[in-house]
């Protein structure tokens, strides 16, 4: 199984989102616009494993506070002047940190490590290229996500809405030529003592 954690998105606000994605796509019909069943913000990526019954367990001890979430803003990977990758931003309070610092620290025992550093939540809207946040030697970048570069900058941030994630979920990754399906198989609640986990399916 290929699985990652996660929490979903309101569905007004990936709808919003959707529309303005689908607003832009005409100026840059040649990158890869992402579909909205990939909307959702990783908290960590766990990858093949047949440890699922062990990873469900693993989550049920996290602790944490609902989290808000407000959806705003949009920036270019790796930057402005050489656009590969163009994201939505998310902002949040120190809950989503610790929120993710916690389910780094219950899947550790299980080995699984999560990325170094501070968590920085974002939204892929469309990639081109290999679609790697960081300079890539011999990539260039994507000329037409100049032309949505230009055309984003003659307005104001777009602003999405705001949310309050009160659970979070393990997903399964469902590879195919059609592309990626994702698929919540155990629900978790946040809450300050231990979390309780629902399974989906």
């Amino acid at each position: 199984m290929r699985l990652f954690v996660a929490l979903d998105i309101d569905a007004e606000i990936r709808q919003r989102i959707i529309e303005f994605r689908d607003r832009l796509r005409p100026l840059a019909p040649h990158v890869r616009w992402v579909g909205p069943e990939t909307f959702h913000i990783t908290l960590q990526f766990l990858g093949e494993t047949k440890q699922s019954d062990e990873i469900r367990c693993a989550l049920e001890q996290v602790r944490g506070e609902p989290v808000p979430l407000s959806f705003r803003g949009t920036a270019f990977f790796p930057h402005p002047k050489a656009p590969r990758v163009l994201w939505v931003g998310i902002e949040s309070d120190d809950k989503l940190q610790a929120l993710v610092n916690s389910v780094g620290t219950a899947l550790k025992p299980l080995a699984f490590e999560r990325d170094a550093g501070s968590f920085t939540p974002h939204l892929t809207l469309a990639r081109s290229g290999s679609g790697s946040p960081k300079p890539v030697r011999g990539e260039r970048p994507a000329p037409s996500l100049l032309r949505v570069r230009d055309q984003l900058s003659k307005y104001p941030p777009p602003d999405f809405g705001t949310m309050t994630a009160h659970e979070f979920f393990l997903y399964e990754s469902h590879l195919s030529p059609a592309g990626a399906r994702y698929e919540k198989r155990a629900r978790f609640s946040l809450r300050p003592s231990a979390g309780s986990a629902e399974n989906i399916t």
